[in-house]
């Protein structure tokens, strides 16, 4: 456990970015450039290198109220003072309020986790797995590439019920109140849902294919 996931409360720089969701364990490289946030980053690099990421959606034109704690991993700055970096998703916390908005946002917040399973969810994390597998092989037949699961695919519930998550596009609020659960298993179990529904689609999608192709 790290020294800050220690503390139960604590002012964190907000970062929000638009239909962005990150997950702990997840990596997510940054481009800055705008200045406020120059000025943000420059300041956590002098500190502990960490920050918080919030989804803001564009539809609502809200920004959510869990986030993800990144942690600056790797930077790179350019002649133009942007900054490229590479950060890695922490644990999740919930903002009590905001401490102050300019010239960057300051929030109080606390920390959150998933409670403790009270069943075994090896089982439950290997239906997702194999759920996960069979997305892969149907969209590699639809399009004819060679996708395939990185080696290095979490085993855990929870890691993998992150990596799940984080790999969902184009459904940042769905993505949100995966974030925001707090019970692995409800979160397996919505993932399943999730992939379920789109392996149907693919295999009818392949079936058509394969009914076009033979004639």
């Amino acid at each position: 456990m790290t020294s800050s996931s220690k503390i139960a409360v604590r002012e964190l720089p907000l970062f929000p970015l638009p239909e962005v969701v990150l997950f702990p364990t997840r990596p997510l490289p940054l481009h800055i450039f705008e200045f406020r946030y120059r000025i943000m980053m420059n300041t956590i690099l002098e500190s502990d290198r960490r920050f918080g990421v919030l989804m803001f959606d564009q539809a609502k034109g809200a920004i959510a109220n869990v986030g993800c704690c990144a942690e600056i991993i790797h930077y790179q700055r350019l002649p133009d003072d942007r900054i490229k970096m590479l950060t890695l998703g922490q644990q999740r916390f919930r903002v009590l309020e905001y401490v102050r908005e300019k010239p960057y946002r300051v929030g109080l917040v606390e920390w959150i986790e998933d409670q403790p399973p009270s069943k075994d969810l090896r089982h439950l994390a290997t239906d997702v797995e194999q759920l996960l597998r069979d997305v892969i092989r149907l969209s590699s037949k639809l399009t004819e590439q060679n996708i395939e699961l990185p080696e290095d695919l979490p085993s855990l519930p929870m890691e993998l019920s992150y990596w799940v998550a984080s790999n969902l596009y184009g459904v940042a609020p769905e993505q949100q109140l995966l974030l925001e659960m707090q019970d692995t298993a409800a979160r397996l179990e919505r993932e399943a849902e999730i992939l379920t529904s789109t392996r149907n689609h693919l295999a009818a999608r392949t079936v058509l294919k394969d009914t076009f192709n033979d004639k």
